[in-house]
């Protein structure tokens, strides 16, 4: 049975980690994770409903601590830490198993070379090698299709098995050195997916789609990192896992939720670059260069940050537009309405009204946002 879609969903970047309650993460992910449960005919809903994940909420959003305890779930119902996306389950500890495999390596290159041998037996679908480049300083970590996974490149089962297995390798390493290893780039095996603008936090702001297979670039000599965990941390990370270290976004980002607050504390006056760093004591060179470092730029959290607030306030309240462009900065509300059809395709009203007229527990659909407001994350 093919799988259903849930709908597209409207990104948006989570709050700060340690205001976990109000984290979220794209319901695309949450749909992409339920894809193949529902490809076998089995009803979510259960899960759904024990975890509190609503679908039909008309904010499009999933606090992340309700994902984390999903992803286990399903995990659990089903035996199958794959969540029925491959040919042959992922039986319930292979995940433990896999991080013991690369534990014992005395660098980063080797224990992913340990875990490309193991997810060969436990995961014969999908591919896992990692190279050094010749003489331009980077590794490829390459993902690939060993048997087709669906008939279409951006079938949503498809799409989240090599979102999930890069996210999972790559907080795992992170685990492993102790350290966040940031990712160059990342060229994806699929069309641009309707949730794509939270890849910016959850791998790189440099993603692309409809590659030929899945590669994900990263400096060589992360490679040499000793390995520096051992059993009794092992221990500790294994509570809450997988689910818990796969809550999707990276924690490397000081300087962007620093700057998002002060943006953010000011409105509706809308801070220039110069009196955030005046407030932060840093250079503008500087700032850029560590906000470059975090995967982001002053302008993406700024148009970011007010996209965020103007939607929430679009589904949730009866404000009126012109007022809420005002509160965001906005003086004229032409530039206002402007916005919102770059983020959402569709004008203020029509967005609001779809949302309002949308019966219980139906499943909106609204245009993708254009490839020109992909970079507004955070």
């Amino acid at each position: 049975m093919p799988a259903r879609s849930a709908g597209d969903a409207f990104a948006a970047a989570s709050p700060r980690p340690a205001r976990s309650r109000r984290a979220t993460v794209a319901r695309g992910f949450v749909t992409g994770m339920l894809s193949g449960m529902v490809r076998q005919g089995r009803d979510p809903a259960p899960l759904l409903a024990e975890t509190g994940v609503d679908l039909a909420d008309a904010a499009r959003r999933i606090p992340i601590d309700r994902y984390a305890a999903l992803y286990n779930l399903i995990g659990r119902e089903m035996d199958d830490e794959g969540f029925g996306l491959f040919a042959q389950p992922m039986r319930s500890g292979s995940f433990e198993f896999l991080c013991r495999s690369m534990l014992g390596a005395a660098t980063l290159g080797d224990a992913l070379d340990r875990a490309a041998r193991f997810l060969r037996i436990v995961l014969p679908d999908l591919a896992v090698s990692v190279r050094r480049g010749d003489g331009d300083e980077r590794a490829e970590l390459r993902i690939s299709e060993t048997r087709r996974l669906a008939d279409r490149r951006g079938d949503p089962a498809r799409v989240f098995a090599f979102e999930w297995l890069l996210r999972l390798i790559h907080a795992v390493s992170c685990w492993l050195v102790s350290r966040e290893l940031a990712l160059d780039s990342v060229h994806f095996p699929y069309p641009r997916p309707p949730h794509a603008d939270d890849y910016t936090l959850v791998y790189t702001e440099h993603s692309f789609f409809d590659a030929g297979t899945l590669v994900a670039r990263l400096r060589d000599n992360l490679l040499d990192l000793p390995v520096r965990r051992d059993d009794a941390a092992l221990a500790t990370f294994l509570d809450g896992a997988p689910g818990k270290i796969t809550m999707l976004y990276r924690r490397d980002r000081d300087m962007v939720y620093r700057v998002r607050d002060l943006l953010r504390d000011a409105l509706p006056d809308n801070l220039s670059l110069e009196a955030v760093t005046d407030r932060l004591h840093l250079s503008p060179r500087t700032l850029h260069r560590r906000l470059e470092e975090e995967g982001s730029s002053f302008r993406t959290i700024k148009d970011a940050l007010r996209r965020d607030i103007a939607l929430a306030r679009l589904t949730k309240t009866a404000q009126p537009v012109a007022q809420i462009g005002a509160d965001l900065g906005y003086a004229d509300p032409s530039a206002f309405y402007r916005a919102v059809v770059a983020w959402t395709g569709i004008s203020p009203e029509r967005f609001r009204k779809q949302l309002l007229n949308q019966p219980a527990g139906a499943d909106l659909q609204a245009p993708a946002p254009p490839r020109a407001a992909a970079r507004s994350v955070r």
